[in-house]
């Protein structure tokens, strides 16, 4: 008698999570490089060098056209997961301390969450959604701490990146276009880098002579930071919750503010530890029960 053998979809759920974790952990480098080692004052140029090359990377390894079809959907998605992200990302990294300019991202579970309900008539776990609303009061507890320094034009970018982000983890999920995750985040990366350009050379200064610790630091940008990174962040898109994937999100300011503490010795004491506390607790309630439904 031929033996079958049954596994548990819990563990391949988690596993996907934790491969999707090293995309947020990776943008919270982005905080400590672009203040450490990239020339100041060009969040479109980093942007832009951060994601054309990688595009051009994956999709001559990729070599896949999109469907007609697929093209108004594809540009939609390029501006949304790309373009007007990575642009708010580099404003705010640029203005704010990196902690806190990855904890406003704390909005993201629920802004997904209000898009399901909204559109698909998809009401979330009360258990689910308090776990993410623990995440927006932990961030508010963090920006409203002594000793913050509210910058209002690098706050509101940072609320607009994770409203970017959001739906455009959202709208990825729904549509599913019919496309290898390597093409589809290649294609979303030079889209999206060609609506940068001319930001860029309209709104920065022309780049200087860059020295080796710059040049090191866009090529990590690139690399890791977008080639990498959204690559597994668009394969956790398609093999978990929305919900669940935007909440990996918050992984981004446990990271920079790891690496504030550990580089530059950037303490978060009383009140504002409390604050983070809250939304690294979020991060893992949301996972659960988001696994569990």
């Amino acid at each position: 008698m031929a033996m079958t053998t049954t596994t548990s979809p819990l563990p391949i759920r988690w596993a996907d999570a934790l491969l999707t974790a090293l995309a947020p952990m990776i943008w919270g480098s982005t905080y400590i490089v672009t203040t450490q080692l990239l020339p100041p004052d060009r969040p479109f140029t980093a942007a832009l060098i951060r994601v054309l090359p990688s595009g051009l990377l994956l999709l001559l390894y990729a070599r896949r056209w999109p469907a007609r079809r697929d093209w108004g959907r594809l540009v939609v998605l390029s501006a949304l997961n790309i373009g007007a992200f990575q642009a708010l990302l580099f404003v705010a990294a640029y203005r704010l301390p990196g902690g806190l300019a990855a904890v406003v991202g704390a909005i993201q579970p629920l802004l997904v969450m209000g898009l399901a309900w909204g559109v698909e008539q998809r009401r979330p776990l009360a258990t689910t959604a308090w776990a993410a609303l623990a995440g927006v009061v932990g961030m508010g507890v963090l920006l409203l701490s002594p000793g913050t320094v509210f910058e209002p034009v690098g706050i509101l970018a940072a609320l607009a990146g994770a409203a970017s982000m959001a739906m455009g983890t959202y709208l990825t999920r729904r549509w599913r276009l019919n496309m290898p995750v390597l093409a589809l985040t290649g294609w979303q990366l030079l889209l999206g880098g060609l609506m940068l350009a001319p930001v860029a050379w309209l709104a920065d200064a022309p780049l200087p002579a860059l020295t080796m610790w710059q040049t090191l630091g866009y090529l990590y940008l690139s690399i890791a930071g977008a080639l990498l990174a959204y690559a597994l962040w668009f394969r956790g898109i398609a093999r978990l919750a929305p919900v669940a994937v935007s909440s990996l999100g918050l992984l981004s300011p446990l990271t920079a503010v790891v690496l504030g503490w550990v580089l530059l010795g950037q303490a978060i004491k009383g009140v504002a530890f409390v604050g983070l506390a809250m939304v690294f607790a979020s991060i893992l309630a949301v996972q659960w029960t988001a696994s569990r439904s």
